[in-house]
């Protein structure tokens, strides 16, 4: 069961893992056992045992600023031996297909010079291809248009909000960085208008609030805001299965 208790150093653990949204986590965290909550100042850190690894993960909110906190946050209290960027992506390879989930090989950013290379691990589905490129980015990228012209600017095939974020935080610290991502949207596929809002909503309530507006000003929004949830709540679990076969190789 979880409880909070004060932030004091713990154990190190095998991973830690950010995660950007609720229901990027959700799935993960109901397979892991021995529980607990550190609540801290900017987020709740959780920790528990997945495949007979001790493991530490927190939901950070989007963006670079919020998921390089986090980093730092679950580095400096559970001296983890990996670091884990987990979530959903956008698909920018046509190759891609919704619900696979894929482990990059270098993390690249607008704005950034360097890329940064990312820790083998499990490569569930995906291209096969030797180098997998995730870019990340300040904004949803909600159109089949602006995936094709960010795919061919980044040579990426996946695109986020925090990976190379948290890649950076983890190479300073000279720790080693992974990322899974399961492709909620296709490059040929638009996402939505007002997703890109609710992804940004700083809470539930929030998301809520813009929900309902939504609908009132497009009845039709209700269904697609519906259809992405299912999808997300589908691709959590696919993400989760994701992690736990990653694991299963860094004991």
């Amino acid at each position: 069961m979880s409880h909070t208790a004060p932030q004091s150093p713990a154990a190190a653990c095998t991973a830690a893992i950010v995660f950007a949204l609720p229901v990027e986590a959700d799935g993960f965290a109901a397979l892991a056992t021995h529980r607990r909550e550190t609540r801290a100042a900017a987020a709740t850190i959780h920790e528990g045992v997945v495949e007979g690894r001790r493991v530490a993960w927190c939901v950070s909110g989007t963006g670079r600023a919020a998921a390089a906190a986090a980093t730092r946050l679950l580095i400096a209290g559970h001296r983890p031996r990996l670091i884990v960027s987990a979530g959903l992506a956008g698909g920018l390879d046509p190759a891609l297909r919704r619900g696979d989930a894929v482990a990059a090989t270098v993390a690249v950013a607008e704005g950034e010079p360097r890329p940064i290379s990312l820790s083998p691990f499990d490569r569930g589905r995906g291209t096969g291809t030797e180098r997998l490129a995730i870019v990340t980015v300040d904004r949803v990228v909600a159109t089949a248009a602006a995936k094709r012209l960010l795919a061919a600017a980044a040579a990426a095939q996946l695109v986020d909000m925090e990976t190379h974020a948290v890649a950076a935080v983890a190479r300073d610290a000279g720790l080693p960085c992974a990322s899974i991502r399961v492709v909620s949207d296709t490059a040929d596929e638009d996402l939505p208008p007002e997703v890109a809002a609710l992804a940004a909503a700083p809470s539930a309530a929030r998301r809520l609030g813009l929900a309902l507006g939504a609908i009132g000003r497009r009845p039709r929004a209700a269904f697609d805001l519906w259809r992405v949830w299912e999808h997300a709540v589908v691709d959590g679990r696919t993400l989760a299965d994701a992690l736990c076969a990653g694991l299963r190789h860094h004991g």
